[in-house]
This record gives structure tokens, C-alpha cells and sequence, in this order.
């Protein structure tokens, strides 16, 4: 049941950034959507993220990274922690689908 318990922590955790209508502003990314809006068209990667997880992205996974697109990427693993996240996995993601992305670099 840790997987029903993980999808809470996320919902939780989107719902709080609703909320908050927390965008992506002053970033010197391209990136055209929200914050909010990236981590929902990145969910199918989350079991490849979260930590410890022996798990390789999906095609579908793969399939939205490509089409979110490397500055949104940059954006979301730069921006606030997100619970359950691996940020250094999140980072992977690129390499992993063969997607053609140059490394974020990560301000902290």
C-alpha cells in the first residue's frame, strides 16, 4: 500500500501548489507552462523518480518528458522539493529516453 500512500503525498502536494498558484516566472528557462502544470504532465515518471527505485522510465514517461522539454525539466528540479522526488533521478530522466537535452544546471 506504499504506492496508494506515495500518490497521496503527490496529490497533497499538487493540490498545496494550486493553492498557492505557485507559476514559473522570472526563470531565465523558456519554459511556457506552471509549475503546477509540468508536474502533472510528468507524473507517469514518478515511479522512476522517487528514491531508491529500480524502476526505468516508460515509454509513456519518456513520451511527456520529450514533450514537456528540457526547460521545464530544469525548472522543476531547480524549483521547491517535491515530496517523494529524487531530484538526481529526475536529472536521469534525459538519458534514460534518449531524450537530445542539455544538463540543467541547479541553483540552490
Amino acid at each position: 500500500m506504499s504506492h496508494t500512500r506515495s500518490s497521496m503525498v503527490l496529490a497533497t502536494f499538487v493540490l498545496l501548489l494550486v493553492m498557492s498558484g505557485l507559476e514559473v516566472q522570472g526563470q531565465t528557462s523558456t519554459c511556457g507552462v506552471t509549475f503546477f502544470a509540468s508536474i502533472i504532465q510528468l507524473i507517469p515518471c514518478r515511479p522512476a523518480v522517487v528514491p531508491f527505485s529500480p524502476i526505468p522510465p516508460s515509454e509513456t514517461c519518456c513520451t511527456a518528458l520529450k514533450a514537456l522539454g528540457q526547460p521545464c525539466l530544469c525548472t522543476l528540479v531547480s524549483g521547491p522539493p517535491i515530496s517523494g522526488v529524487d531530484r538526481n533521478m529526475a536529472m536521469q530522466l534525459p538519458d534514460k529516453c534518449n531524450a537530445n537535452f542539455e544538463p540543467c544546471s541547479i541553483m540552490n
